[in-house]
């Protein structure tokens, strides 16, 4: 086939020459305890080379509560930075310039909350609104799916995030307005063709009720990306990133999208937390490797990698940098960075590409018939699917058919003394 990288319907890339032009946004995922904390490690972080920061808030900021909540106890600053005003804000990103950093927070039912705090931060610190850019993640489909913060039922949710869509078009015209998100919905125990096609499906329920509204499809294109898992299976998920590009550009064409630059895929990729094993956690560095270069190959946008002990712990310092210099390895030393498009041509990613593109397309016609994504998810479709196949796959590792190393196969006995990060 003919097609070329930076073209329509961006198979090989959304760009002509992908990294030779630009590396991906090396963009670490940190947050945990108080703001004063984390603002210590995004300190550490863009000292030792990340190019993007992104921001872990802890659970009761994800639903809307303030830290001195009944409902809040003991989950205060544990799986991320807890944030309860403003003031907080400006501790988090103390001595850092918000015009010169691109952010990404991974915020959904209360994303209009955490935008305004930080676009008004941005405000005191004098910067031009008009230049801030990073993204929050505000994609509430898939938390009914696959995580569970949410605080409305499907519809009023959707309005809000319309609403974003709308006041961000003139407001902050830089800033992604949505992150949507099959990384979730992996984690939770889909399949590779399952993410594809539940994002992809949730990503027109957002795009049509844009339209609803009247927006403009160019404008809103632009300014829409998306969050991917990066599994251990190097060609299927090499596969899995092509043939979502292909699908996702047919779509916006289909819906009336005419500027190329609304039809492309981009998104971010983290690797696989549900991969790392809590057994014998120092080979989860190589797992991490491997899902890098797949993310990679596959032409991710930006990347975060987990840090090895992650199955037992948020990672330490130490933990951080070894999965941060995993990125700077393979960027700087793998040689994988240096053609747009390393695996094409290859007879294996090519038909793995299309078989997965046309089993992803049968999932959503399935969807579509339904009525769409919020059908399917007040139905119970989406829910139900993906327990059954994270059901399998487990099946799969007690019998043995699936060999997940140090777990099933090659344990040892011995006791290993790994160093755990405590939130206090």
């Amino acid at each position: 086939n003919n097609e070329k990288p930076g073209e329509y319907p961006f198979t090989r890339g959304v760009q002509a020459d992908m990294y030779r032009g630009k590396l991906w946004t090396m963009r670490q995922y940190a947050g945990f305890s108080t703001a004063e904390e984390s603002n210590q490690r995004y300190h550490y972080l863009l000292s030792q080379g990340v190019s993007g920061l992104s921001v872990a808030f802890d659970l009761p900021t994800q639903i809307g509560y303030d830290s001195d909540h009944p409902l809040a106890e003991g989950e205060v600053g544990k799986t991320g930075v807890a944030i309860d005003s403003i003031e907080d804000m400006a501790t988090l990103f103390k001595g850092i310039q918000l015009e010169n950093v691109s952010t990404s927070m991974t915020i959904n039912a209360t994303g209009f909350i955490l935008l305004a705090f930080y676009t008004a931060l941005a405000k005191q610190q004098g910067a031009d609104l008009h230049k801030i850019n990073g993204t929050i993640q505000n994609d509430i489909l898939k938390e009914y799916a696959a995580r569970g913060t949410y605080i409305y039922p499907p519809k009023p949710s959707m309005r809000i995030i319309t609403d974003i869509f709308e006041w961000c078009s003139r407001e902050v015209p830089k800033w992604n307005t949505i992150s949507i998100s099959g990384y979730h919905i992996r984690e939770a125990g889909s399949t590779a063709v399952q993410e594809i096609a539940f994002t992809l499906s949730n990503g027109k329920a957002y795009v049509q009720a844009a339209l609803e509204k009247g927006l403009d499809i160019n404008v809103l294109g632009r300014r829409l990306s998306f969050f991917f898992n990066a599994h251990n299976n190097l060609f299927e998920e090499v596969a899995k990133f092509r043939a979502a590009r292909r699908i996702w550009a047919g779509i916006m064409k289909e819906l009336g999208a005419t500027d190329p630059k609304a039809m492309m895929l981009r998104f971010h990729t983290q690797t696989g937390g549900s991969t790392l094993t809590a057994q014998q956690a120092h080979n989860n560095i190589s797992r991490v490797t491997i899902q890098t270069i797949a993310a990679v190959m596959g032409g991710t946008q930006s990347l975060h990698t987990n840090g090895f002990d992650e199955a037992l712990s948020l990672p330490t310092e130490e933990a951080a940098r070894i999965a941060l210099r995993t990125q700077q390895i393979v960027a700087f030393e793998s040689g994988v960075a240096d053609t747009a498009d390393p695996l094409a041509g290859s007879y294996l990613i090519e038909s793995l590409t299309q078989e997965g593109e046309e089993a992803a397309s049968k999932l959503m016609e399935k969807i579509e018939a339904m009525g769409g994504s919020v059908r399917a998810i007040e139905e119970g479709f989406i829910q139900d699917e993906i327990a059954r196949s994270a059901y399998e796959y487990q099946r799969k590792i007690e019998s043995g058919e699936k060999i997940i190393v140090g777990v099933n196969k090659f344990q040892v006995t011995e006791k290993t003394n790994i160093p755990i990060f405590r939130v206090d």
